[in-house]
Formats: C-alpha cells, sequence, structure tokens
C-alpha cells in the first residue's frame, strides 16, 4: 500500500488498437482475423528528431511517442516551446520490458553470422540494449535524474511500478514517469509459436474469448503514465499498490493473496466496483481467472483486455492505462464486454498473469 497518494496525471499508449489520442476512448477498435496483433504506427516524425528517425529501432520509437504523448497529456510537454518542457523534468524515468529491443537484437546478430564477425557497425549494439528506451526518452527531454529498467518477464511492468512507488515513498522523487514497452518481431513470433505460445490458426480478435483454444493472440505496444505526489486537472486516477505472486500453487493460494493485498488497501472484495482480467483465450491459463472471480467476485463486473492489445510480457501497462481512462471517463467501453454494469466506478482491480507464472495484482481508484 502506496503511504503517500500517487497521482496518475498523463497517459500515452501506443497499441493495436487507436489509443494515442487521449481525446477518443475506444469509439471505434481494430479487429483482425489473425494470431498477431500489431501496434498502430503514428507518424514518428511528430515526436523524434528527422535526422534521429531512420537510426532508431521501432521499440525505441514507440517508447518516445507514447513518452511525449503522456507528458503533452499531463500538460509539461509542447514541442512549439523552447525548452519544450514548461512544467516539471520528472525526476525519474523508470521502465519494465519483457523482451527489450529485439528487434536491434536480431539484426545485431544476423549481421555478426553474414558477416563471419568481421565489419560490424556498432549501432545495432548500442540500441540492442534493454535500457535504450529509457535512456533516449531522458536524453530528448533532458531529464539526468534516476533512470531504471526493469526486464522480469511478466513481472516487468509490475516491477518498475513498485520501485516508481518506493520511489516517492522513500521521498526521492515526486514526479516520475513510469512506463513499459515490448515489440514483436517476425523471428520472436515464430519461436514463441514452436513454444506453444500463440494459436495454430488465425482467430478475429475481439471474438478472442468466445472459443477457449490452446493457445493466444499475439501482441505489443508501449504506454507510459506520468506520476505525482499532487493531484491537477489533467488527474486520471490514483496508484494504490501492486503486488507480484510469482507460480502460485493453487487458486486458493491465489484468492487468499488477493484477500490480503485488499486487506491492506482498507477494502474488501465488495468495494471493487470492476474486475479487469487478463484474460487471453487460452484454454490452459483462463479457468484460473474464472475460479478467482467465482470464489471473490461472483456479483462484480468483470471484463477482459487483451482481446483488444494481445498478449505480451508488459501487456497489464495496457490495462493500466484502460483503467486510468475508466475511472476518469466514469465510463467503460462496449467493446470490453463488461458482465454487468457496474454502479460506480471507484476502485478498480487488475488481475494479470502471463502463461500462468507471473501473477499480478494492480489497484486504481478514482482520484
Amino acid at each position: 500500500m502506496a503511504n503517500k497518494k500517487i497521482y496518475i496525471n498523463g497517459l500515452g499508449c501506443i497499441s493495436p488498437q487507436p489509443t494515442l489520442d487521449n481525446q477518443s476512448f475506444l469509439e471505434e477498435t481494430v479487429s483482425v482475423e489473425s494470431n498477431r496483433l500489431k501496434a498502430i504506427d503514428p507518424n514518428y516524425k511528430e515526436f523524434v528528431p528527422p535526422e534521429m528517425v531512420r537510426r532508431m529501432g521501432r521499440i525505441i520509437k514507440m517508447g518516445v511517442a507514447a513518452a511525449k504523448t503522456c507528458l503533452a497529456d499531463a500538460g509539461c510537454w509542447s514541442e512549439a516551446e523552447i525548452p519544450p518542457l514548461r512544467g516539471q523534468i520528472p525526476d525519474a524515468i523508470i521502465t519494465g520490458t519483457g523482451l527489450g529491443c529485439i528487434e536491434d537484437t536480431e539484426k545485431f546478430l544476423g549481421n555478426m553470422i553474414k558477416n563471419n564477425e568481421e565489419f560490424l557497425t556498432p549501432t545495432a549494439f548500442i540500441q540492442s540494449t534493454h535500457n535504450t528506451i529509457s535512456a533516449q526518452i531522458a536524453l530528448l527531454i533532458k531529464c539526468h535524474g534516476y533512470n531504471f529498467t526493469y526486464v522480469h518477464r511478466g513481472f516487468s511492468f509490475e516491477s518498475a511500478m513498485l520501485d516508481s512507488i518506493m520511489q516517492v515513498e522513500s521521498g526521492r522523487a515526486s514526479t516520475i514517469l513510469l512506463g513499459a514497452a515490448d515489440e514483436l518481431t517476425t523471428n520472436s513470433f515464430q519461436i514463441q509459436s514452436r513454444l506453444g505460445y500463440w494459436n495454430r490458426k488465425p482467430t478475429e480478435s475481439l471474438n478472442l474469448f468466445e472459443n477457449l483454444q490452446q493457445g493466444t493472440i499475439a501482441g505489443e505496444g508501449a504506454a507510459f503514465f506520468l506520476l505525482d505526489e499532487k493531484k491537477n486537472p489533467h488527474t486520471y486516477a490514483v496508484l494504490q499498490d501492486v503486488e507480484m505472486l510469482f507460480r502460485p500453487g493453487s487458486t486458493n493460494e491465489i484468492t487468499t493473496q488477493i484477500r490480503i493485498f485488499l486487506e491492506r488497501n482498507g477494502l474488501t472484495a465488495d468495494d471493487i466496483n470492476l474486475l479487469i482480467l487478463g484474460r487471453n483465450g487460452d484454454i490452459r491459463f483462463d479457468p484460473i481467472y474464472k475460479d478467482v472471480a467465482a470464489e471473490l467476485f461472483p456479483t462484480t463486473p468483470s471484463c477482459g483486455f487483451k482481446h483488444l492489445c494481445g498478449e505480451y510480457m508488459t501487456a497489464s501497462s495496457f490495462s493500466v492505462w484502460l483503467a486510468s481512462r475508466i475511472l476518469k471517463e466514469q465510463t467503460v467501453p462496449a467493446v470490453l464486454g463488461v458482465t454487468n454494469e457496474p454502479k460506480s466506478l471507484k476502485n478498480i482491480l487488475l488481475y494479470n498473469h502471463y502463461m500462468g507464472i507471473n501473477h499480478s495484482l494492480i489497484l486504481l481508484s478514482h482520484p
């Protein structure tokens, strides 16, 4: 539980849906018949100097665009102004990524094999490290503070979020740019397909939950949030708490931990107005969500989100963007297929797990 109130004052999200424009909220959605969802790329020249666009990897461009959109949404950024930051530069930049800059990693290793380990250019190697995204953002906005990237598979974003809470509570930072990004490449998709991660046949993405099968739809995206100790007119939600569970042994262990998590924040299951679940249509893992919801939240409105963004290691960042928008707009988009309409929208609990291994809980509330 956060001892200080931490407000989410800005959002920026690039996903397979038109989410970068914070003026609209899933009125229009994209549905494809495939086993992979590709993020919608904006015109990156609007966010990155033209001379840098060509040399940047796609995931770096996604991260920069989402981060700058987040800062602009919070009233801190305007490209028209020099210097561009008219508000406070974030005290820290903390990000999470499951696989990092995998496109540049593949490019560097491919050139190493192709050129027999000779005549290699360093650009792809320099941009292949996992912290390149947060480092590039820091360079562009001239943030010289704490900069850290977590690479913990399905816990990557949650670890970054926990660090953010600790930085605020310890007094080391009052404003933090928190984010996550993961990209999907052809090679990584094929490798994970052989491991049984993805559907063998194309699936209509918006119908992902109707016919459970082994595997799901692969996804990608980048989401950033400006956390602040102070509430302002841009505030979306309050970040209350985050919890991680590694390989819980049973549904009973999960429900016990959820009860403890809620009690720690002065709540019970009845206080949750909306339950956002990380269901992905995989018959091996979705029953976990069903069992937990049936035992703890039998009458609580619930919905999924991965039919919109696909499955990836930091997909929970998309759900935080979604919950933040819901709390501010005080409405649940119809595309989410909520089980029953919430009477109020004060507390939202996000429960997600990645491949049944990394389980996480995130609690947001109305400011």
